[in-house]
């Protein structure tokens, strides 16, 4: 081969190597999505959840600790935000009146910001309030289910722990003022030393002792829903993230939510205790 001939060559393969360099590192990397996360033990709880479901998708995550998740997912600074459909409806529609599980859910979908959309919800994971009373108590009344009490409506004593989300009636049983204690342990102490007719909890407090029981609610429903659900940026994830985050929906129960709430909240990391249970509750199977 006359050597132009190799000159040109080699100037050709300099410059398809060149061009191929160029080419792979100018692949931007993926975008750094954030899940919003307050610094109580649930919420790390399902920050790292959600977190994990989108990292299993090929995201980049970074979970953020900060004090009102909402205003951040709002302001454009976080991508995901998980939570419970009841709590979301009440900062976003206070005067909805929906009280089942897809009443809330829908209504939550139409009353948010033009930004922001919901994911699945999950239907067996849900921390709603709940009523608990001693077992003899149940007895006496002839049921375990929130009509017994609006059966027994008149002369009831109704304790909950201080700052606990706690509705002013169920059904058409106006209850009186709350009594406060600074934690479980002295709020069901008060309830099996008969201080207190009724305890407001919720149905993933890993604080419920065993022998407590919690008064089922029925249908129609008399107390709100609140169903774990994420909150994320419009336009900001993939189909894949998306259907990702969606799969939590279907391996959470509230049994899962306690456990890992009760974990964390004794001290253990948060994404140790999410990878043990996706470890055991893999997405998508």
């Amino acid at each position: 081969m006359p050597r132009p001939q190799r000159r040109r060559l080699r100037r050709l393969a300099l410059v398809w190597a060149a061009l191929l360099i160029a080419g792979c590192g100018g692949h931007a990397p993926p975008p750094l999505l954030s899940v919003g996360a307050s610094p109580d033990p649930q919420s790390q709880v399902l920050a790292h959840l959600y977190s994990s479901a989108l990292r299993g998708a090929g995201a980049a995550v970074r979970v953020v600790p900060v004090t009102d998740p909402v205003a951040g997912l709002d302001a454009g600074e976080l991508t995901v935000v998980p939570g419970f459909t009841g709590r979301f409806l009440a900062m976003f529609a206070p005067d909805s009146v929906a009280r089942s599980d897809r009443q809330v859910y829908w209504a939550l979908a139409g009353a948010l910001p033009e930004g922001i959309a919901l994911g699945d919800y999950a239907m067996t994971a849900a921390d709603k309030p709940a009523l608990a009373v001693t077992k003899a108590t149940a007895t006496s009344w002839g049921g375990t289910d929130l009509r017994a009490l609006v059966r027994n409506c008149a002369g009831l004593a109704v304790g909950a722990v201080a700052g606990a989300r706690a509705p002013a009636a169920v059904g058409r049983c106006a209850l009186p003022k709350l009594r406060e204690f600074p934690d479980d342990a002295t709020l069901f102490a008060a309830l099996h030393g008969r201080r207190i007719t009724a305890a407001w909890t919720s149905t993933a407090d890993p604080g419920v002792p065993d022998d407590a029981v919690l008064l089922a609610d029925g249908r129609p429903a008399l107390v709100r829903a609140e169903n774990v659900v994420p909150l994320y940026r419009r336009n900001a994830l993939t189909e894949t993230q998306l259907l990702a985050i969606n799969q939590v929906a279907g391996v959470l129960d509230t049994a899962a939510l306690v456990d890992m709430h009760r974990q964390v909240a004794g001290g253990a990391d948060p994404q140790a205790v999410v990878d043990a249970f996706l470890e055991q509750h893999p997405l998508g199977r």
